[in-house]
This record gives structure tokens, sequence and C-alpha cells, in this order.
């Protein structure tokens, strides 16, 4: 794993880039110095970017929140997220999976996320104990200060119900103007732990990467590498679709690992964190900077 202070030496030896947003383009708030700079150089070098997010919400309302943060849609060729892979697969029920969902639902989510669902005319159940399945987009990340323990009693209702939980973003937690808040796959592991059915949608699962090869239209997998700050969902989920990683330290691993500012911890550190996850990232960088 190659130790790097720039993202350059990167962008060289690859033409195709899948990029994480939180943790590596930005903190939900603001996009992290040096971002911009460095998309707008993967540009003009002509290489392909395809964002990749597992954000509970559809794409296009997470490409309107980076446009409020100044970044452009013609910072990157595509987007994806979680909430519109969601979209797709209640829309379409090719999955046997989601074939096998009964209405109503039952969102678990802020009204922020409604769009996941709130086109496709799906009925919905106001309680638990009326619906056929949980949507569960996760806590309002706008808010700090949420714990697990608040919403195990929902949850409980769920599982009574015998309701099949779809987590529509499989991060346990995300860094939001630099205060760490609770995501839905923390709900989802907890409901899974009460015995509960879930179909988690997003990375690390190497289903997601089929369509994200296709927005990226780089034919050679050896050409292509996946940049995120999560071993447990960015590393992890690249290695699953078998391209190389790049792992952005200044993010959600910062703290525990003793990241200063803007710098790499020592190299033994790094080593040995991937080592515990089993992952081989072919580099580690403090930020996605140029």
């Amino acid at each position: 794993m190659r130790l790097l202070e720039g993202f350059a030496p990167l962008a060289e030896a690859y033409d195709g880039f899948i990029v994480d947003l939180w943790g590596v383009v930005h903190d939900g708030v603001a996009p992290y110095p040096g971002a911009i700079d460095t998309l707008e150089r993967l540009k003009r070098l002509g290489k392909r970017v395809v964002l990749l997010s597992n954000a509970p919400r559809r794409a296009e309302a997470a490409a309107a929140a980076m446009r409020a943060m100044g970044i452009g849609d013609d910072l990157y060729d595509a987007i994806l997220t979680s909430g519109e892979a969601v979209h797709r697969a209640l829309r379409d029920r090719t999955d046997p999976w989601f074939a096998r969902l009964t209405p109503p639902l039952y969102h678990l989510g802020p009204a922020r996320d409604r769009n996941v669902f709130d086109t496709l005319g799906l009925p919905e159940a106001r309680e638990p104990e009326q619906a056929g399945f949980v949507l569960n987009t996760g806590p309002d990340d706008h808010l700090a200060g949420q714990t697990l323990e608040q919403f195990l009693p929902l949850l409980d209702r769920c599982r009574a119900a015998g309701l099949p939980m779809i987590c529509a973003n499989p991060d346990l937690e995300v860094i939001r103007g630099g205060v760490r808040v609770l995501c839905a796959g923390a709900l989802a592991e907890a409901y899974a732990g009460l015995g509960g059915d879930v179909r988690a949608v997003g990375k690390p699962d190497p289903a997601i990467y089929g369509t994200v090869f296709d927005l990226l239209g780089v034919a050679d997998r050896a050409r292509v590498l996946a940049v995120g700050d999560s071993l447990r969902t960015d590393i992890a989920g690249a290695k699953a679709a078998g391209i190389d990683s790049a792992w952005v330290i200044g993010g959600i691993h910062a703290a525990e690992l003793g990241a200063p500012a803007g710098g790499l911890p020592p190299a033994p550190v790094l080593e040995a964190a991937v080592a515990r996850a089993g992952l081989a990232p072919v580099a580690a960088l403090a930020a996605f900077r140029w």
C-alpha cells in the first residue's frame, strides 16, 4: 500500500474512477479542501468519474445537494446512490427478493428521503402493524445525538409484525460537518440481530457495481480505481467488485487512527488496520487532493 500526499500519481495509472461522496468529496455540509480541484483536474485529463454513494436518496437529490455546495454537475460523468438503486428495484421488481414484497410500505426515515419511493404509487402505512415491509432510510442525518437505543422500540414493532426490511444506506455512521451521526445500516444491523429479514442495497454489495461500470464506460477493470474512506463499505466493495481501491484517511476512520489534520498516521498503523479488515488498497491518502 503506497502512502501518498496527493492523488496525482493515481490519476496517471487509471482511466476510470469510482469516487465516494461523504468522507471523500464532502462532509454533508461543504466540500473537502482540494476535492473540487481534483475533480477538475481529472476532467481536464479526460478521465471518467462516477460518484457512488450510499446516500439513501435519489441521485438527483444528491446532485442538487452538491450543486448547493458548489460541486457542479460538470465535474463528474454520472452519479449513483443506494437510494436510486432502491427506487429502481422497487419500480422494476425484477429481483426475486423485491418481487416478494407486499405493500403497503412503512417508511423509517426523514421526510427528506421520501423521494426514494414517492413517485412509485406504493400505498404507505402509518404504523408498522399495518405494513407489508419497511423501507429504512435511517435517522435524520441532519440531527446529531441520535442513538440506536431510541429506535429499538420501533424496530421491535417491525419485527413483531414480521416485516422484511430494505436498508437504503448500509453505512453505520457518517461524519456530517465534523459530527458523527447514525445511519440506516446501524438500524439494519440491529434488526438482523432481532431475526429480521434485511436486504441492504449499496456498498459493499457487488451488485451495485454493475450499473456503475455501465455508467463509467471503461472496459478494462484493471484501469478502474475506487476511492473511498470506509474500509467496511468502499474498500471492501471494491474488493468484491474485483477492482483496485485507494483509501482516504481523512473521513470516517480519521479519529480512530489518530490521523493528524491533513496528514497520514504512521505506516504501521495503516497496515495493521487494513490487515485486520482483510483488505489491500493500493494506496492511502490523507485527503482527496491533487
